[in-house]
């Protein structure tokens, strides 16, 4: 954890650098609505050099290097060295580094560092999750019609734009209300800390939820796909919360899904 923590804490202070000259920062289109910028490549290159330099041997798994083999087959870190792109470049603080630790298959110390509001998540498995040593507990809200839930809405390119409406929908006729963020690993931390009771979104990659999915559990919480299994990383789904919200949000979207599929199906005659 000293060791993420220390390369969390360097490429944030170059992102927070960055973030005050938006302006001068080189923009490359990625795909659509996609961008990525040189402050992306610069965190990751910090977290690459600073967690190679104290595990020589772990292999990686980033969002701009890609598939990275080590000697180490055991040990595997998960990057994100900018979670929330499309925020940093219009100037919005919501945004972060985001890096897990996978054993053996299995996460087992997450972190997730916002510099603009110097919020430190970590976790380890089995000894809870916290914020800035303040130990984090999920939200104990038993009735959706209580809760704000955090989604990700998917944009130009990007998506199944008629799947999401139809979530949506079923969603706003239950909750609270609905947040979009636009950093899923922000959304799970905030899961974690209680800020949000729940949280749901699909086409997600590996380093978008994997050290927010051990914040949640650290915290009490529940992460799996939308089936309810544990193959967010082969899905690209997740859902998110305490047991009960879990519960329910599963059943929502199943309900979602099976009215879609009918409206889909040829009237008979």
């Amino acid at each position: 954890m000293n060791v993420m923590i220390a390369a969390a804490r360097k490429a944030g202070r170059g992102l927070a650098r960055d973030f005050g000259e938006i302006e001068q920062l080189q923009v490359s289109v990625k795909g659509p609505g996609n961008f990525v910028t040189a402050a992306d490549h610069r965190s990751e290159e910090t977290i690459y050099r600073e967690l190679s330099k104290a595990r020589p041997g772990y292999g990686f798994l980033m969002e701009e290097r890609g598939l990275v083999e080590g000697r180490d087959k055991t040990h595997r870190w998960l990057v994100d060295p900018l979670d929330g792109t499309t925020n940093f470049l219009h100037g919005l603080p919501i945004f972060c580094v985001a890096i897990a630790l996978e054993r053996e298959g299995e996460i087992v110390c997450a972190l997730v560092y916002n510099p603009i509001l110097d919020e430190l998540y970590t976790a380890e498995k089995g000894q809870g999750a916290f914020v800035n040593s303040r130990r984090l507990r999920v939200a104990a809200r038993k009735s959706l019609t209580d809760c704000v839930i955090s989604t990700g809405i998917p944009h130009r390119g990007r998506g199944d734009h008629q799947k999401f409406l139809s979530e949506c929908k079923a969603l706003m006729e239950q909750v609270s209300g609905i947040r979009r963020t636009g950093s899923a690993a922000i959304d799970l931390a905030w899961v974690a800390a209680g800020r949000f009771d729940g949280y749901v979104e699909h086409n997600l990659q590996a380093w978008d939820m994997a050290a927010g999915i051990l914040l949640v559990r650290e915290a009490g919480g529940f992460a799996t796909d939308v089936e309810g299994g544990q193959r967010m990383f082969d899905t690209g789904s997740i859902v998110a919360g305490n047991q009960v919200v879990h519960r329910a949000l599963l059943e929502v979207l199943a309900g979602a899904g099976r009215e879609s599929a009918a409206a889909e199906r040829p009237a008979e005659g």
